[in-house]
């Protein structure tokens, strides 16, 4: 069975999309099978794997919808093992349209259920808020990983988040688990960067990834080539933090089985 994590946090421009890109590019080249689900009406990860956004006529819209099975919303990517439930602007209308459903935070749970026998991991890529769409992710989830960038407000906002996944875990998904938190945007010649890292890791300890993901010109590039930072440029340091990060949790979860 595969394991379903979402990368989640409020906070716009902390690396999510980023990571959820590069760790499903990652997993996929240590021969994993990833499922990725673009939840975000942003539809970043869609265009950071290539596809061209106007295109995309089924995705989660459709999943949260339950007008079309999961299967019929999957597509492949030109990453090695890697499939995507691409996002359109659309799903920006969800929140608004679930809002009376029944069990409305259980839509996207009962849409994937399904498929964990087919991946070993299914990435959601979240929207930068609390709302609904973020909502459904955490309780579809078996973890969350919550990016922290390496800069001054990086703690901010970082209670409500995790009071957020507290309530999810009590109401809708006690299971939920933190798989990790990932530093990102990491620059070693910054004092603030390294106080950061040690401030995150004195407070939340075994919580926080080893792996740290540094700034990065190659990977801030890879996006707008439609491309993972595999692809890009393997040999890049972000090629490097990723792949590292891949390994960490794949290893992570062989200890856990």
């Amino acid at each position: 069975m595969g394991k379903i994590i979402a990368i989640a946090n409020q906070k716009g421009g902390v690396g999510k999309t980023t990571t959820t890109v590069n760790l499903a590019a990652s997993l996929g080249v240590l021969e994993k099978k990833v499922l990725l689900i673009d939840a975000d009406p942003q539809a970043n990860a869609t265009s950071g794997l290539g596809i061209d956004v106007d295109s995309v006529e089924l995705g989660s819209y459709q999943l949260f919808e339950h007008t079309k099975s999961a299967k019929e919303t999957i597509i492949p990517t030109t990453s090695p093992n890697v499939d995507l439930i691409p996002a359109h602007i659309d799903l920006v209308a969800i929140e608004i349209e679930l809002v009376d459903k029944d069990e409305r935070e259980y839509m996207l749970k009962k849409a994937i259920i399904d498929l964990k026998k087919d991946y070993d991991y299914i990435l959601i890529d979240c929207a930068p808020s609390l709302g609904l769409l973020t909502l459904n992710a955490l309780t579809a989830a078996d973890s969350v990983i919550i990016p922290i960038q390496c800069e001054y407000f990086a703690l901010e906002g970082l209670g409500k988040l995790l009071n957020t996944i507290k309530s999810v875990q009590r109401l809708h998904n006690p299971d939920l688990d933190i798989e990790g938190m990932l530093l990102t945007m990491y620059d070693s010649r910054l004092r603030l960067s390294n106080q950061v890292v040690d401030e995150v890791r004195k407070h939340f300890g075994d919580m926080v990834f080893d792996t740290v993901i540094q700034r990065n010109v190659r990977l801030s590039e890879a996006p707008s080539y439609g491309e993972s930072i595999i692809k890009y440029d393997a040999a890049s340091k972000g090629a490097t933090n990723y792949l590292n990060m891949a390994d960490e949790i794949v290893k992570k979860n062989k200890q856990t089985v």
